[in-house]
């Protein structure tokens, strides 16, 4: 294999609230698109790409106050890709924060943007003095196989977490990461 081999990728980009105000559409696009496509990322169908920009909205004023962070992966200017960094609030959880909304346009994947917003996501992480990272994600869902290839541990499963994208209940898978050394 050459260096030509291999995919260019995108740098990932940490949007401001005032920044991510702005790309609201193109953040709903990438949202509503997923969850169109099945992604178990807490909505259920019907999904109307207007719910799908308050979701962003909603999240503005954790954006203002610092609780979170959200990156994105541009490809050719446009949005493809999400995932978000909630900081714990409490007193005894200040080392520790949640990863949430990592997601991938489904006309933009399997070109290892997933790997690349998570190595982002934990880098923010790190510099932010938080060293423990949790997640969950729908037990059996494609996106279930990305987080032990980048180090998570597996904690467990929880049967019938939450209502699945298209009707039923779906377990959840929950996984850790410890950071730095």
């Amino acid at each position: 294999m050459t260096k030509s081999d291999f995919p260019v990728l995108p740098p990932i980009e940490i949007l401001t609230a005032d920044k991510a105000e702005s790309e609201l559409a193109a953040l709903g696009e990438v949202l509503w698109a997923c969850v169109q496509g099945g992604a178990g990322i807490g909505f259920v169908l019907p999904f109307e790409r207007e719910e799908a920009e308050a979701f962003w909205q909603s999240r503005l004023a954790g954006l203002r106050a610092g609780e979170r962070y959200l990156l994105v992966a541009r490809l050719d200017g446009r949005i493809v890709g999400t995932v978000m960094l909630e900081l714990a609030p409490q007193d005894n959880g200040r080392h520790r924060a949640e990863v949430a909304k990592l997601m991938v346009h489904p006309q933009a994947r399997r070109k290892g943007l997933s790997r690349k917003l998570l190595a982002a996501v934990e880098d923010l992480a790190l510099s932010l003095e938080r060293t423990l990272l949790v997640l969950d994600t729908v037990t059996g869902d494609t996106a279930e196989s990305i987080y032990p290839k980048a180090g998570y541990s597996r904690v467990g499963v929880i049967p019938g977490y939450a209502q699945a994208t298209r009707g039923g209940l779906d377990a959840t898978t929950v996984f850790y990461k410890q950071l730095g050394s």
